[in-house]
């Protein structure tokens, strides 16, 4: 109510163009899934999924970082290792879209892609190191543009425009590939990141990882969106929903928005349903906020088991395959942890050497002190 004269406060008008017309309109989400839970083709499937060496390539990416997570949350249990987020439950995201990327792209992940930081070239014993506590394993084997992992919630996303903006600017058939958890897109980071991409049409690939939850707090809490992907329609951008759980739908997805944004097309968001299967880190107990047979449901979606049965039906894949497979995955995370743990530790001295130039006169003090009685 207009408070001055009591009568009711009109709209402002739609904008119209010359001739009167409306500028309405109306938006959608699409929402694709290529396998069912079995494996099993629920349509056409692109060309890629009939392309053996990649659909191989991103599950054995998947077994490995399986595979590697249960050996680092054994080695923070004993001590070996620092707080470590499992990605179980959620690994056909971040394989398959990295996957999807060439080397000369640049990854800005948060704490949780480990398949994606092993898929673009990382070592397994790089993250070890990093998560051992030791930021030397930042010095990574693979992509060397690539983003170390972001801890804070959604500060990464204004800096993955940053580095579209600068691979548009330089003219460069690039694109900057930002993986984020539904809890980021709360942030006021997201939106205004978003919102650049979608102004200066940068070549970038948003990928929302809606498992259901941040930390403890569930989506339907953090937001009354129907969709997260439909936030990006509020930054003139594509935004769609892909099954997460699907590698080939996930690959897909993400290999067209690529294509894309190297193609001067612009960006894309792309929200995975899937769910997290463990707890938030180490440091969590999830059976505090969610039932057992809550996630005990979630289980007959195991995105590993789903592609592991189609590449069976196309006799891609053996039981003796799947044998070696997981042997040989062992086989390099046991290496890897015995070269992780003979690494001798850094100075406590060397927690200051990479702050300033010329270290400010207190902690000049601080780091001596240590030096001498550390």
């Amino acid at each position: 109510m207009n408070q001055s004269t009591g009568t009711q406060a009109k709209p402002p008008a739609a904008p119209r163009d010359d001739a009167g017309a409306s500028h309405t309109t109306t938006f959608s989400v699409p929402y694709s899934r290529l396998l069912d839970p079995a494996g099993k083709p629920v349509g056409a499937l692109p060309a890629s999924a009939r392309e053996k060496d990649i659909v191989i390539g991103i599950y054995r990416a998947m077994v490995l970082t399986r595979q590697f997570d249960a050996r680092a949350i054994s080695l923070q249990r004993t001590g070996q290792l620092g707080t470590y987020p499992s990605s179980l439950g959620q690994e056909a995201v971040s394989c398959a879209t990295a996957k999807a990327m060439k080397a000369e792209d640049v990854f800005l992940g948060t704490y949780r892609e480990t398949g994606a930081y092993l898929t673009r070239g990382v070592t397994l014993v790089e993250l070890m190191r990093f998560w051992g506590g030791d930021e030397r394993g930042l010095d990574w084997s693979g992509p060397r543009r690539d983003w170390p992992p972001s801890i804070p919630i959604a500060s990464h996303v204004p800096h993955a425009a940053g580095v579209a903006y600068a691979m548009k600017f330089r003219k460069e058939p690039r694109a900057a590939v930002c993986m984020l958890g539904d809890g980021a897109t709360s942030k006021g980071d997201f939106y205004e990141a978003i919102n650049l991409a979608g102004v200066w049409q940068l070549p970038a690939l948003f990928v929302v990882i809606n498992n259901g939850w941040a930390i403890s707090l569930p989506v339907s809490q953090q937001t009354a969106c129907q969709t997260l992907a439909q936030k990006a329609i509020a930054a003139g951008i594509p935004g769609e929903q892909v099954d997460g759980n699907d590698a080939l739908a996930v690959y897909d997805a993400a290999a067209r928005a690529l294509e894309r944004a190297r193609t001067g097309k612009g960006p894309t968001l792309i929200e995975a349903l899937t769910y997290r299967l463990s707890d938030h880190t180490t440091a969590d107990d999830a059976r505090r906020y969610r039932k057992e047979e809550e996630v005990s449901a979630h289980w007959a979606f195991d995105p590993i088991a789903r592609l592991r049965a189609y590449i069976g039906a196309q006799g891609w894949w053996t039981k003796e395959d799947e044998e070696a497979l997981i042997a040989e995955c062992k086989a390099k995370i046991e290496e890897a942890q015995k070269a992780y743990l003979a690494l001798a530790k850094p100075a406590v001295t060397e927690m200051f050497d990479s702050l300033y130039a010329t270290l400010p006169s207190a902690m000049a003090s601080q780091r001596a002190a240590y030096k001498d009685h550390g």
